[in-house]
């Protein structure tokens, strides 16, 4: 049945119109994902398909028996309970389910806790609990009927909380309308994708996969196209240059054209180019961070040996280049373990050792304090030195266009905010990065271009993260905190995490974890020595001749990234060559036997630098 029909919706906000003529329909079975990136309506167009807003213009429809149900990021909790809250009034029976979300969703410890003393991120789990209670079991005797619109909801769930939401939300009969940043619950529900981009609305059919596609034909369309356009202005300046008897020759519609092709302006395409933003970045020396039996507990030391522990013992050495992530489920204490490691926290036992050229920076779900009356860019720049080139490049990676830098702070939305606060932590040029929970309310071009920037970067990153396609991306080893206080390192990152757990059979069980360090090699419970540079061990036979040494994985990783970064540039150089030989004249031999002369240049690098590929992967996998 159909659920909701939109037409010719709009919206704007002062100065800046967010969507317009956006037309849809929601019928039961649909999985729509909206995608965008921050600042182009997402949340807006949500409240107006579930009836909370009313857009400037179209219409909005709602199938005869429909039920709304929404997740909105701007809700607050009523008073009273968490119990209440989730389930007010709830029949007897029903009790069961409201026990089990509460449980699988982490906060079954505070039902009778009151929703004043939640923190924000127990705060959005409770409302997605109720907006789950609400629609029922299986959705509800009517569940075709039901459309449920959720906004992020996978923000501050962990990652065995998030497997369960996919699972219910797969089973639900009626529609589904959500906005997520986790690619991995995109790629698994959605059937359509609505993507906003600069006030337009895009429809993708067949999910994720078929979004990604539709848009990188679209910009590369917008690429041919602004190529043409390049082309033609050069040839009409050309033409206008030529002196006044020619122009006066000339019609005047014919130099109203030219003009306005060398005047106009063609659409930016949507992904930006390579930017020279690690220049400044600090060198690093070889001692990092240090971890020495470090452990800590709620109020300690004020509430003695009865209070609980998050973690003891442990041992954990930063290398220069480390990529590092923590996972395990929600209160083992990974922010905690964050906060020691950034010198927020002094440990209940254990110490902490810095090294002397380590420059420290970290994100944390608060974020910095913004000045609503504040310019972008100067927010960027900061109190000591006016905004330069280097700013500028790095707001335009993360999509901040020439309008929005100059726009003062309170004009941005939320995940604009939220983005920009990730940006006055990168211009501070930090060589040691600590990211909490990165990926709430960051878009997924955001998340990209954080990936991209994070690949090239020649500091050490430790991330504390439940979003498993960015954990996938940028890191090379996770530490596993459970909730037996145990923290182990695992290499692979959470790739082998993640099938060490499936092995096990542990997939689902919040307290899981991987214990094997047989198999899993390195751990931070293990103390490791200080290593200043590769040398054999102690006390071992010294060869008679120099033997090859198999390289570490992180070794083989990092070369691995360099390689692929370098067969991305030489692929790029490779596309502006073929639009530059097409753009010469056939008649100028010259010319194309140079631009065919470097383009079999460009293409003989980049089959060397396959093989080279090829031969670190047939490494690792030895």
């Amino acid at each position: 049945m159909i659920l909701l029909q939109a037409q010719g919706v709009g919206a704007s906000r002062p100065g800046r119109q967010l969507f317009h003529d956006v037309s849809l329909t929601v019928s039961s079975g649909d999985r729509l994902g909206l995608v965008g990136i921050n600042g182009t309506g997402k949340s807006t167009l949500l409240r107006v398909l579930a009836g909370r807003a009313e857009p400037e213009s179209g219409s909005v429809r709602r199938g005869r028996g429909t039920r709304v149900v929404m997740l909105d990021q701007a809700d607050d909790l009523p008073a009273g309970t968490v119990h209440e809250a989730v389930a007010p009034g709830s029949h007897p029976e029903r009790e069961w389910e409201v026990d089990a979300i509460l449980d699988r969703l982490g906060i079954a410890s505070l039902a009778q806790v009151g929703t004043d003393r939640l923190s924000g991120g127990q705060a959005k789990r409770v409302a997605l609990a109720r907006a789950l209670v609400e629609v029922g079991p299986g959705g509800g005797p009517d569940d075709d009927s039901v459309l449920l619109i959720l906004d992020e909801p996978t923000n501050h769930l962990d990652i065995d909380a998030i497997a369960w939401l996919e699972d219910r939300l797969s089973s639900h009969r009626g529609g589904l309308v959500l906005v997520t940043h986790d690619r991995h619950v995109l790629d698994r529900l959605t059937t359509r994708i609505l993507e906003l981009a600069r006030g337009r609305a895009y429809v993708h059919e067949g999910g994720y996969a078929s979004y990604l596609e539709g848009r990188q034909e679209r910009e590369a369309q917008a690429a041919t196209a602004e190529s043409v356009r390049r082309n033609l202005a050069r040839r009409e300046l050309a033409w206008l240059r030529r002196g006044a008897p020619a122009r006066t020759s000339k019609p005047k519609a014919r130099i109203e054209s030219a003009t306005a092709l060398v005047t106009g302006r063609a659409e930016a395409p949507a992904r930006r180019g390579e930017l020279p933003l690690h220049a400044e970045t600090p060198r690093l020396g070889d001692q990092v961070l240090e971890l020495h039996g470090v452990g800590h507990r709620f109020g300690a030391p004020g509430e003695g040996p009865e209070a609980p522990w998050l973690f003891r013992g442990v041992d954990l050495l930063l290398d220069p280049r480390e990529r590092l992530g923590v996972v395990g489920p929600n209160g083992a204490g990974k922010t905690t373990l964050l906060q020691v490691m950034a010198g927020r926290i002094t440990p209940a036992e254990g110490r902490v050792v810095r090294g002397s050229t380590v420059e420290l920076a970290i994100w944390d779900q608060r974020g910095a304090d913004l000045d609503p009356n504040q310019r972008v860019r100067d927010a960027v720049a900061g109190p000591a030195r006016n905004a330069d080139w280097s700013d500028a490049a790095l707001l335009e990676r993360f999509w901040f266009d020439d309008d929005a830098q100059w726009a003062p702070i309170g004009s941005l939305s939320g995940g604009e905010r939220r983005r920009l606060q990730l940006l006055l932590t990168l211009a501070t040029r930090p060589n040691v990065l600590l990211l909490d929970e990165p990926t709430n309310d960051l878009d997924l071009d955001s998340l990209r271009s954080l990936e991209d920037f994070l690949d090239e970067w020649p500091g050490a990153l430790v991330v504390v993260s439940h979003d498993r396609a960015f954990l996938e991306r940028t890191v090379a080893d996770v530490i596993v905190i459970d909730d037996q206080h145990d923290a182990e390192r695992v290499p692979g990152g959470y790739a082998a995490w993640e099938a060490a757990r499936r092995a096990s059979g542990s997939i689902g069980s919040a307290s899981a974890t991987v214990r094997s360090r047989a198999t899993a090699g390195a751990s931070a419970k293990a103390p490791k020595p200080k290593p200043t540079k590769p040398a054999p061990s102690v006390g071992s036979p010294k060869p008679t001749e120099p033997a090859p040494t198999a390289r570490s994985t992180s070794t083989l990783r990092f070369l691995t990234k360099e390689v692929e970064k370098r067969m991305r540039k030489l692929e790029k150089q490779r596309e502006a060559l073929v639009v530059e030989l097409a753009a010469v004249d056939p008649t100028d031999h010259v010319a194309l036997a140079e631009v065919g002369h470097r383009l079999a240049e460009v293409d003989a690098a980049h089959t060397a630098a396959e093989d080279e590929w090829l031969a670190l992967a047939e490494e690792a996998e030895g």
